[in-house]
C-alpha cells in the first residue's frame, strides 16, 4: 500500500558563507514547472490476452501533444507553489507496493523552465494489487513476452486498471513496437516512456528475461547493481581533483538524461544529499582531502576513495555518477554499529551525514551552538522548533530561524560555513506551516555571540538585546531587538516595556574602542546553495549553479520511473 503523501514531507535547506550575496527576485506569475519528457500519444496497445497475432484493443482518441523544445525530455509538473512553498515533490505515480521500485535506468537533472501546456491523457494510479508474480517480477524487473519472437523490456507498472480482474505489467521496451504508447492505456497514463515502447499484458504472461539467466532476484540489490543490467551505465573513476563548473558551463554538464547521480533502490536520500553538497558547491571539499590519522577507522581511506573520485570528481566533470558507486559507499555505510538498511531501506539525510561525517569521516562537527551561556553543543543539521503563529501566514526561512534561536535562547559559538536546517514541516503532526518561503540570502548577524551588532534604533553599536521586544509591532516588527545603552532605556521607559528583563550582548574582547556610527558594523550572511525536499518518501532537490537568482537545477535521481 501506498504511504499516506504527508506521512514523510520534510525539507532541508543548505547555506553557506561562500559566493556573494544575492536578494530576493520577484517570481513570475505563471505556473513553473520543471521538465524531465515529452508528452505525446500513440494509439494504446492492449495485451490483456496473449493471442497468437498479438490482437490490439480499439485505441483511444489521440489527445493534443504539447509543445516541446525537446523530443528526449520526460516531465511532470509541479503544484503552482512549489517554488515558493517547502516541501515540493514531483506529482508521481506511487508504486503498488508503496516502495521506491528500482532499474538501472533512472536519473536526471533539468534546469527550471517555464510554463508548457498540460496533457488531456488522465493520470491514473493503480488499484493496490501484489507487485509480483510467481517468478519473483516486479516493478524494475527485467522480463520478457514470449509468443514467436520475444520481446525484452522492463517492468515500470503492475496494477489492476478499471474493468479488468486480472493483474497486468507495463513494460518499457527495448525496441518500438507498432501501436504500443509512451505509458498510456485506454486513455490513461500508468508511466512514461519514449513513444511506441509502453506495451501492457498480463503479469503472468512475463517471464524473467532468458539473456540474463545468471542474474539473481532483485532480493540481492547489491549484486543486481553490479550485474549486466547496469554495465551499459558505468560511470569513470576520476584521480585528479576537481573544482566544480558554474554558470552556463556547469548547466551544460549537469542537465539532461544520464546525468546526475543514478538513483537505485531507495537511494534518493544519499543522491539529493551528495548532489547538493558537492555538485556545485566546495564548501566542504576539506572532508575529501584530510589524511587519515590514527584515531580513524580502518576504512577511512577507501571511503573517502570513493567519495572523491568516484563519486564527487566524476560528478563535476563528467555530470553523472553510476548506482555502482554509490552501492559501494552504501556498503560501506553498513559496517557501522548504527548503519544497518542503508543498501537497501529507506532513509533520512541526517542518518546517512551522521555515519558518513561523524562515525567514518570523523568531520569537524559544521554547527557550534550555545543555549543560555552553557556549554557549546556540536551538531551537523539544526532542526527549527516554533510555535504556529496566526499573524505570519507564509514565513521566511530567515523568520523561522530567528523564532527558533530567540525562543529557545541559542547563539552561534561561531560563524558557521555550511548551514543545513531542517523546517517545521514534516511527519504527520509538525506541519506548523502550508507553505514556508525560502530566503536566498539568511542574516546571521544577530544569531553570533561575540559579534558587533547594529542597534535597531539609531544603527549605533548594540549593547543590550531584550527577547520580550521581539514580538513588539510598534518596534521594527518581525526583528531582534538590541539597543545601544541610550535607546535601551528609553525604549523600556514606555509603560507597557518597563517590566521587561533584558541582557547584555556579548561583544568580543579585542573590539576596538571607537565612535561606532549606522552602516559601520558589517553584517554576517549567509546565501543559500540547495533545498532538499521529501514527499511520499521520495528525496528530491533544488540546487543552485550559478550568481543569479534564477540559476537553480532540478535533480532526481528516479526522475525517469513513475
Amino acid at each position: 500500500s501506498t504511504s499516506d503523501p504527508g506521512s514523510r514531507s520534510r525539507s532541508e535547506l543548505f547555506y553557506t558563507l561562500n559566493g556573494s550575496s544575492v536578494d530576493s527576485q520577484q517570481q513570475s506569475k505563471s505556473k513553473n514547472q520543471w521538465y524531465i519528457d515529452e508528452v505525446a500519444e500513440d494509439p494504446a496497445k492492449s495485451l490483456p490476452e496473449l493471442s497468437p497475432d498479438f490482437e490490439h484493443s480499439s485505441p483511444p482518441p489521440k489527445p493534443p501533444s504539447m509543445n516541446s523544445s525537446s523530443s528526449e525530455n520526460r516531465f511532470h509538473s509541479l503544484p503552482e507553489n512549489t517554488f515558493h512553498s517547502l516541501p515540493s515533490s514531483l506529482t508521481k505515480m506511487p508504486n503498488t507496493n508503496g516502495s521506491i521500485a528500482h532499474s538501472p535506468l533512472s536519473l536526471s537533472v533539468q534546469s527550471v523552465m517555464g510554463e508548457r501546456n498540460s496533457t488531456s491523457v488522465q493520470e491514473s494510479p493503480p488499484l493496490p494489487i501484489s507487485s509480483g508474480n510467481a517468478c519473483g517480477l516486479e516493478v524494475g524487473s527485467l522480463a520478457e513476452v514470449k509468443k514467436n519472437s520475444p520481446i525484452y523490456g522492463v517492468i515500470r507498472w503492475i496494477g489492476q486498471p478499471p474493468g479488468f480482474s486480472d493483474v497486468l505489467a507495463g513494460l518499457e521496451l527495448e525496441e518500438k513496437c507498432s501501436g504500443c504508447t509512451d505509458g498510456t492505456f485506454k486513455g490513461r497514463r500508468y508511466f512514461t516512456c519514449a513513444r511506441k515502447k509502453a506495451l501492457f499484458v498480463k503479469l503472468k504472461s512475463c517471464r524473467p528475461d532468458s539473456r540474463f539467466t545468471s542474474l539473481q532476484p532483485v532480493s540481492n540489490q547489491i549484486e543486481r547493481c553490479n550485474s549486466l543490467a547496469f554495465a551499459g551505465y558505468l560511470s569513470k573513476v576520476v584521480e585528479e581533483n576537481t573544482p566544480p563548473k558554474m554558470g552556463k558551463k556547469g548547466l551544460k554538464i549537469m542537465t539532461g538524461k544520464k546525468k546526475g547521480i543514478q538513483g537505485y533502490y531507495n537511494s534518493c536520500y544519499l543522491d539529493s544529499t551528495l548532489f547538493s553538497l558537492f555538485a556545485f558547491s566546495t564548501v566542504l571539499d576539506t572532508v575529501l582531502l584530510r589524511p587519515k590519522e590514527k584515531n580513524d577507522v580502518e576504512y577511512y581511506n577507501e571511503t573517502q576513495e570513493i567519495l572523491r573520485t568516484e563519486i564527487v570528481n566524476p560528478l563535476r566533470i563528467y555530470g553523472y555518477v553510476c548506482a555502482t558507486k554509490t552501492m559501494k559507499l552504501r556498503k560501506i555505510l553498513e559496517k557501522v554499529d548504527t548503519g544497518s538498511g542503508f543498501t537497501s531501506e529507506e532513509k533520512d539525510p541526517e542518518e546517512f551525514l551522521s555515519v558518513l561525517f561523524h562515525d567514518i569521516l570523523r568531520v569537524e562537527p559544521l554547527l557550534k551552538i550555545r543555549s543560555a551561556g552553557q556549554e557549546v553543543q556540536d551538531c551537523d543539521v539544526y532542526q527549527i522548533f516554533v510555535e504556529k503563529t496566526k499573524e505570519i501566514g507564509v514565513p521566511t526561512t530567515q523568520q523561522l530561524l530567528e523564532w527558533s534561536f530567540i525562543n529557545s535562547n541559542l547563539k552561534f559559538a561561531e560563524e558557521p560555513s555550511c548551514l543545513i536546517i531542517q523546517m517545521p514541516r514534516f511527519g504527520r503532526d509538525f506541519k506548523l506551516f502550508e507553505k514556508i518561503f525560502p530566503s536566498l540570502e539568511l542574516n546571521i548577524t544577530d544569531l553570533l555571540e561575540d559579534t558587533p551588532r547594529e542597534c535597531r534604533i539609531c544603527g549605533g553599536l548594540a549593547m543590550f538585546e531584550c527577547r520580550e521586544c521581539y514580538d513588539d509591532p510598534d518596534i521594527t516588527p518581525g526583528k531582534i531587538k538590541q539597543f545601544c545603552q541610550t535607546c535601551c532605556t528609553q525604549v523600556h521607559l514606555h509603560p507597557k516595556r518597563k517590566n521587561h528583563t533584558y541582557h547584555p550582548v556579548t561583544l568580543p574582547k579585542d573590539l576596538p574602542d571607537r565612535d561606532w556610527r549606522h552602516g559601520c558594523i558589517p553584517s554576517q550572511k549567509m546565501e543559500l546553495f540547495a533545498v532538499l525536499c521529501i514527499e511520499t518518501n521520495h528525496y528530491v532537490a533544488f540546487v543552485k549553479y550559478g550568481k543569479d537568482d534564477s540559476a537553480w537545477l532540478f535533480f532526481d535521481s528516479m526522475a525517469d520511473r513513475d
